[in-house]
Parts: C-alpha cells; structure tokens; sequence
C-alpha cells in the first residue's frame, strides 16, 4: 500500500503522521514543492498549475491514494487534480471541520489563511454545515510562513494576532490550515489566559485524522495499528527525490515520519 501526500511545504506532516499511525505497513510518498512555495499568495490559475506538477510527480510512483495536505489548494485545484488523476488514482482533499466543529452548537471560530478566509468555499461550508453555530473567520496572515519556517517568534505573534480577533468564549477551535496543526499547542498557549468564568477547555478540530481515514476507505484498506511497522518513506521536491527538510524535524510529527523511516533503513 502506498499513499501519496502533497502540499506546498511540511503542511502534509500531521496528515502524513495520521496515516503512519493507522497504518505503520503503508508506503508514504510526501510530494512538496519548495520551488514553488508559498502557495497561498498565488492566483488560483497559478496554484492550481502548481498542484498539478506536484500531483504528476507523485502520480509517476503510482501510489494507490493521493491526499491534498492543504486546505488552499483544496479550496482551487482539487477539481482539477481530481478531473486529471481518477479514477486511476483517488484523490482526498482536506476540508476544515466545520460539521464536527458546529454540531454541538455555541460559538465557533474558524482559523485559516488569509486566501481561504472570506473565500465562497469557506462560505459556502459554513452555510451548508454550521447551522445553529455562531461561527467567527478568522484570517491568521503568516502564521503557515512561520511554522514552515520553524520560526518560534513569527508563529507567536502572528498567534498572538490571530487570538486576538478570537471571541475569548469559543466552544470550538477549526483550524482550516494544515500547517496550524503542527503548533495547536501553541495555539492553544495564546487562547487559553483569555478564558475567564470558568469555560470548558476549547475543542481544537483539525483534519489530519479525518483525511487519513478517509484515504484508506478510498483504497478499501481498514485501519491496523498493530501492523509491523515497516511501511517506507519517500520524499519529492518540486519532482526531484530529497529528504525531510530540516525544519519538519522541529515538530513530533516530523520526528515520527523520520524515526520510522531510519528505523526502516537499519
């Protein structure tokens, strides 16, 4: 079994980790595109061109799924990537948990690039999903730059921003980026001392664990934990064969990818 992931940058590691777990035995291809990088500034013609050479250069290693680690280019290219590659090859985009978020009603608020912020996507997820939820969008510029870059100040102001513009009684946190994943502890840092009144801990959905489950039945594969691990590692940068940056290491879910694949090696 093998099961591509692609994004701009290291945004396809807590999804890429998901699946790790799940799945220990499966091959995992991570395809990226630090040539192109970042994504989000792009128009949606350029970005989507963008997706498709990333998704061409994991689609030439035939992998059985390809996961779009990344909301934005969700939001512009899946149409395009899934037109050129299905059925030979499912592809899984990555939608914000709105559903899950708004189902026990209450305050909301969603954190997302400034390109899915506003975006008729967005919109039209919370029109059709958060009924009865009294969502807020909340646009983080920065913060996906910040945490590709591994820079721990950048993250924590533009955080800081964005918990800023965060009604202080949310019930439940989406984050509508995959990067934003890889410091929900942060996030978590910055929103909690802004709780008075005795609130409930706020609920963090992400859709790394969601993704992944749903590229396996995709593949008609089951979840088995308890399989050996020795599933492979394999990355692609903007097409050429390469190693994890140095920065995924900076986060667990890096340092997860990294270990399997030495351990593998030895």
């Amino acid at each position: 079994m093998k099961i591509a992931l692609m994004d701009s940058g290291i945004g396809l590691l807590p999804a890429a980790a998901a699946v790790r777990r799940l799945r220990p035995d499966a091959a995992l291809l991570l395809s990226n595109d630090p040539d192109g990088m970042p994504w989000g500034p792009r128009t949606p013609e350029d970005l989507t061109a963008r997706a498709l050479d990333v998704a061409r250069a994991a689609a030439a290693h035939r992998p059985d799924a390809l996961i779009v680690a990344c909301n934005t280019a969700t939001v512009h290219a899946l149409p395009a990537l899934r037109a050129e590659l299905e059925p030979r090859i499912p592809v899984i985009g990555t939608v914000p948990a709105i559903k899950p978020a708004a189902a026990g009603g209450g305050k909301v608020a969603i954190w997302a690039t400034p390109a899915t912020t506003g975006s008729a996507y967005q919109r039209g997820l919370i029109r059709d999903f958060a009924d009865g939820a009294e969502v807020t969008e909340v646009p983080c510029p920065g913060l996906a730059d910040a945490v590709e870059h591994a820079d721990a100040e950048a993250v924590d102001r533009a955080v800081a921003a964005a918990a800023a513009l965060t009604p202080p009684d949310i019930r439940a946190l989406v984050l509508g980026c995959t990067h934003y994943e890889l410091v929900e502890d942060r996030i978590l840092a910055a929103l909690t001392p802004r709780r008075t009144g005795g609130l409930p801990p706020i609920v963090f959905h992400g859709s790394a664990g969601a993704v992944a489950a749903q590229a396996l039945r995709r593949i008609g594969a089951a979840p088995e934990p308890g399989a050996p691990a020795d599933g492979t590692l394999s990355v692609l940068l903007s097409g050429r064969p390469g190693d994890l940056p140095a920065t995924a290491l900076t986060y667990p879910e890096g340092r997860l990818l990294a270990s399997k694949a030495a351990a593998h090696s030895s």
